[in-house]
């Protein structure tokens, strides 16, 4: 029985200071600041590339490195904890995507549900190939209706699922800070 082992993937940022990978206009304490936006591009871009089963590495090479010890861990954790918060604001974006899928299902079927009707009562009614070209074009308008919620429940829950698999990795990515 062979294990399989989760590949290991390395990004090297070079910065001069620590500062420089966060946002210098959030207020926030360090450990809840958020990253500034080329460096979550860079870091993010990087990530969603690579298998969603691989583990993740961030060396961070700092010109000036800050006098405490314990700069890397507080620069480990304040990374973890902008992508647990990035996690959740995606989990909000599926939950209001499967929401409106839902909604969206509801009124696609009872629109359908009226068109078919509404066809099968204009055949029984009026005979003649007036009747079966309205027949087909309220089927027709019936099910294009139900486009959407189709394409929500089939094909646009799947990309935000893979980025929360992609912030989950980063949120547990190991994270070093070395002197350049």
């Amino acid at each position: 029985m062979q294990i399989s082992q989760h590949p290991t993937h390395t990004l090297d940022l070079r910065v001069r200071e620590l500062r420089q990978l966060f946002n210098s206009l959030d207020p926030a304490p360090f450990l809840n600041k958020d990253l500034d936006r080329a460096c979550e591009a860079y870091i993010e871009n990087w990530a969603l590339s690579l298998p969603h089963d691989s583990h993740m590495h961030l060396t961070i090479h700092v010109e000036q490195l800050p006098g405490e010890s314990d700069a890397g861990a507080l620069v480990g954790d304040a990374i973890h904890n902008y992508y647990g918060y990035k996690i959740e604001l995606v989990r909000g974006e599926l939950g209001q995507l499967l929401r409106l899928g839902r909604l969206s299902l509801g009124v696609g079927l009872v629109f359908v549900i009226a068109c078919l009707l509404l066809a099968e009562a204009i055949t029984s009614f009026l005979p003649g190939p007036g009747a079966k070209i309205a027949h087909e074009s309220l089927t027709i308008v019936g099910w294009v209706a139900m486009w959407r919620p189709v394409q929500i429940f089939l094909y646009d829950w799947w990309p935000l699922k893979g980025r929360i698999k992609v912030f989950e990795n980063l949120r547990f990515a190991r994270v070093s800070v070395v002197q350049a």
